[in-house]
């Protein structure tokens, strides 16, 4: 089996950076939003800013790639000067006075964009530095300690905002004597926004760590070079379509469970550590559960397959989320969306190392992460305008609906992703007579 120079080294620094990436995922799809909401009244507008942040980042990722190719940047140092700048950004979020949230929000866009649109470039490091045989596999066990981590942050910051220990354990004295302690705080929400900044500040420090060398010279001068691969490699449009669709669906929607679950209009009212239980936790569990399994899957499996089942799983789970307020409803729906999700964290993030020259990786990520971001600053704002006007179950239906319509585009690619691999395989050597 090889063993590539940079893997261990990488493997090792990864698993730090991947720590993070798990505090910094608990602030884009749940706190930063909820402490917009009920410590700045943000509007429509600001929270669809603050819930779109990552995609913002995403959206920006090859112009990013572009900049590291101009001026031969390797991957890891670029990506280690976003995050520092990203750490500044959540550092002036912390400290935004309650009577601005618009410039919270800037200040949370800048954050977020800032790890989001450094993904391409760090898988260009995983495709140079992990064995192709195993990349999935060490991708995904990388990515557990991601899940564990957003698992316990997100319980101690749900607890730590909006103190509920005594309510989880009513016999408790030690419990409400921390509630009690924790209220007696002033300002806890800026701690936790800062927390986030300290998340960044460790990450830029750990990739920084990690060998890699500069990127190929771009293959065009304009900066959304990288397009033409859309228009010149059939499986990859067909895959990037179907996943726009899926994508948006999904998009819409997450932010919404954090809406459905604490907006009074719809009856539930759950507290900050209760929608961190049913938003974070809970999938997060399913998710670090499955996450090696999708690893190996990943590695052994017909990529269109597997992206058809995930897809298949995500309809469920907001299905199942959605249309339901029953509380063993809302755990069912959040196992399903975490497991859907685990397998869907390792095929988005390395699913173009399976379609790209290995030397174009970047761009071909930057392409899947520019779309990504497209779907993602628009669905969180379609989805708060059509909150007002239609249920949250209602828009499930349609979103799970397109779902199902993503699948049937990729079940024809099937045989043809079978067919292509098929002819990249080497001729097997005659028998030795």
């Amino acid at each position: 089996m090889t063993q590539h120079p940079h893997e261990q080294i990488t493997f090792r620094q990864e698993r730090w950076r991947s720590a993070c990436a798990g505090v910094l995922e608990t602030a884009g799809n749940t706190f930063l939003l909820l402490v917009a909401t009920r410590y700045f009244s943000a509007g429509p507008v600001a929270k669809s800013l603050v819930a779109a942040g990552g995609s913002t980042g995403l959206l920006l990722s090859p112009i990013v790639v572009n900049a590291a190719q101009r001026f031969a940047f390797p991957p890891t140092r670029a990506v280690s000067t976003l995050l520092g700048l990203g750490a500044v950004a959540a550092l002036a979020a912390a400290l935004a006075p309650t009577g601005w949230p618009v410039f919270y929000a800037v200040a949370c866009v800048l954050a977020m964009a800032s790890s989001a649109a450094s993904i391409p470039l760090m898988t260009q490091v995983y495709q140079d530095n992990y064995p192709a045989e195993r990349r999935g596999k060490l991708y995904s066990r990388t990515f557990m300690l991601r899940i564990a981590a957003a698992i316990v942050f997100a319980f101690l910051a749900g607890q730590w905002l909006e103190p509920g220990l005594a309510r989880m354990f009513p016999d408790g004295s030690i419990a409400l004597r921390v509630d009690r302690w924790l209220d007696t705080i002033p300002g806890r929400f800026r701690w936790l926004v800062l927390s986030f900044g300290a998340a960044l500040a460790v990450a830029a420090v750990a990739v920084r760590r990690i060998p890699s060398k500069p990127l190929l010279p771009a293959a065009g001068t304009h900066p959304l070079h990288a397009m033409k691969y859309v228009r010149e490699d059939r499986l990859f449009r067909q895959a990037l379509l179907a996943w726009m669709l899926m994508g948006f669906a999904n998009l819409a929607m997450i932010p919404m469970r954090v809406e459905y679950l604490g907006n009074p209009r719809y009856g539930l009212s759950k507290t900050a550590g209760e929608i961190a239980l049913l938003t974070l936790v809970i999938p997060n569990v399913a998710r670090l559960v499955m996450s090696p399994v999708w690893g190996l899957l990943f590695d052994r499996m017909n990529f269109f397959a597997l992206r058809v089942t995930l897809n298949v799983g995500f309809a469920l789970g907001i299905a199942a989320f959605f249309t339901s307020d029953h509380p063993w409803g809302l755990v069912l729906g959040s196992v399903i969306y975490g497991v859907s999700n685990a397998g869907g964290d390792v095929a988005w993030g390395l699913w173009v190392t399976k379609f790209a020259p290995p030397a174009r990786v970047a761009d071909y990520m930057a392409v899947h992460t520019a779309f990504t971001g497209l779907r993602g600053v628009l669905a969180p704002f379609v989805a708060f305008q059509l909150v007002q006007r239609f249920t949250p179950a209602t828009m499930g239906m349609v979103c799970g609906t397109l779902i199902l319509v993503a699948s049937a585009i990729l079940v024809p690619e099937i045989r043809a992703w079978r067919l292509r691999q098929a002819a990249a395989e080497p001729p097997a050597e005659p028998p030795a007579e």
